[in-house]
């Protein structure tokens, strides 16, 4: 296993990072504690949740994922193994978060409350990376980005600034309840913006941003990947077989039994126009080249010089261990070549 070094920290994480957002719903306690007990054998010191998860999203299952995570920590006393990263929800209406019932948003007060509650439900004592799941400002992101919408655009009355955000974060970091920070699904303004207020002060520097990444989506190469080296904030890379679909399980409109698509209908973001010819492009060059088409895409990722790690993500053992010995692939120049002759053809259909 490779370890990288997160942003300008001292930690070193491992180049595949553990996805937990399964524990809960698709995954049990017991599949949760197996999961996370095999990825620490295989060298993985790095697991990444969040306070929404489980996913889908819902109230009942919130904090789901971290009290795995944190009865896990309880059982194996091994916190001090793990570079565990979790999130705080950005701006949303949804009202299951916080003690008011109201609406989300980065600030002091709410900061404090959604640390204090991941602390609890993980068990722990402190957070190694904190990140932003998704902006506290309107914008446009997610699942529809190719939907062009102004209004996406326009700046909120009640926006907290990123100079007041990081003071927020940085209560959190002096009270050495949170370590790091770092964001996600986050624009290439968004994340120069929050380096400069934190440029010359006591507030923390942002070290790593986790947005997609894949052979289907590699939108992040246009402007983030030259931040993510530069201002060494590297990339941890989510969705990197795009909810499974470069996997080829759904190809033909397939909808294999337990998977996530077939069980949620959430992969709308995968099943636009293009993204079927894109996808059988990709899992064909893999067989011609005598690999599994899911490690052919997760070696891709995780070869890029501007990811930090890749955020894999499995619901049953024979897909961990599929996604975590993706790690011996090695792309050759040759099968790299011919992998950006696809995108040359193809694009990015999938942002």
């Amino acid at each position: 296993m490779d370890y990288r070094h997160l942003g300008r920290t001292d930690l070193k994480v491992s180049a595949i990072c553990l996805g937990t957002m399964t524990f809960g719903q698709q995954n049990t306690e017991a599949e949760g504690h197996e999961q996370m007990d095999y990825a620490l054998e295989q060298g993985v010191n790095f697991f990444d949740t969040a306070e929404l998860y489980s996913i889908p999203p819902k109230p009942e299952t919130q904090g789901a994922t971290e009290t795995i995570i944190g009865s896990w920590f309880k059982a194996r006393g091994n916190r001090d193994k793990v570079i565990l990263a979790s999130k705080i929800v950005g701006r949303s209406t949804n009202d299951w978060f916080r003690d008011d019932k109201g609406p989300t948003r980065v600030n002091r007060r709410q900061v404090e409350e959604a640390v204090d509650k991941s602390l609890r439900r993980l068990q722990t004592d402190y957070i190694d990376l904190y990140q932003i799941h998704f902006p506290d400002r309107p914008m446009q992101w997610g699942s529809n980005p190719t939907r062009y919408n102004q209004a996406a655009f326009a700046k909120a009355e009640d926006e907290t600034s990123f100079a007041e955000q990081l003071d927020a974060f940085a209560a959190m970091v002096k009270a050495g309840k949170i370590r790091h920070l770092g964001l996600s699904n986050e624009s290439a303004w968004g994340t120069m913006s929050f380096l400069a207020a934190a440029d010359g002060s006591d507030r923390p520097r942002i070290q790593s941003i986790q947005n997609a990444y894949n052979l289907l989506n590699r939108t992040f190469e246009t402007a983030l990947a030259e931040i993510a080296m530069r201002e060494e904030v590297g990339l941890l890379a989510y969705s990197p077989l795009g909810q499974g679909y470069l996997t080829g399980k759904y190809l033909d409109g397939a909808r294999p039994a337990g998977a996530r698509s077939t069980l949620f209908d959430r992969g709308q973001r995968y099943e636009t126009a293009g993204a079927e010819e894109a996808i059988k492009a990709y899992v064909g060059l893999a067989r011609e080249a005598g690999l599994d088409p899911a490690q052919m895409a997760l070696a891709f990722v995780t070869s890029r010089c501007f990811v930090t790690s890749n955020i894999i993500g499995a619901t049953s053992m024979a897909q961990l261990r599929t996604a975590i010995g993706s790690a011996s692939v090695t792309i050759s120049p040759e099968l790299e070549a011919k992998i950006d002759a696809i995108h040359q053809r193809v694009g990015n259909p999938c942002p």
